[in-house]
């Protein structure tokens, strides 16, 4: 077997640019949560829905427009409120849901982040 020397290169020669994580562990855990509850398909629709109301909305308006029963689509809104993306007012035996604007804004602003390559 042939042993080839080690070719020490120096950090100015690597291919590749330094690099260092950008977000730390509490905030990739909370926007992992966020990205969880966006990534199933209702809760996407959800979340188009009452943005398309002025970023409010109704639950006596939301039903109409799912072919599921009323327990499902309370899971999938109390799925996106745990994870912080709306916020929820009770009026009468209704409750007003409202999306958490400035969260999706820090959304768009991790997925502009990672799409920003080192320029």
């Amino acid at each position: 077997m042939t042993n080839f020397p080690l070719i020490e290169i120096a950090a100015s020669e690597a291919c590749c640019p330094a690099v260092a994580p950008r977000l730390g562990d509490a905030e990739t855990e909370h926007f992992a949560n966020v990205f969880r509850a966006i990534s199933h398909p209702v809760r996407l629709r959800l979340l188009d829905l009452i943005s398309q109301g002025g970023g409010r909305l109704c639950s006596c308006d939301i039903e109409a427009h799912f072919d599921l029963t009323q327990p499902t689509i309370s899971h999938h809104l109390k799925t996106l409120r745990d994870a912080g993306l709306l916020q929820a007012e009770p009026r009468g035996v209704y409750i007003m849901y409202e999306i958490n604007r400035p969260l999706l804004a820090s959304v768009q602003g991790i997925l502009m982040l990672l799409n920003n390559s080192g320029r």
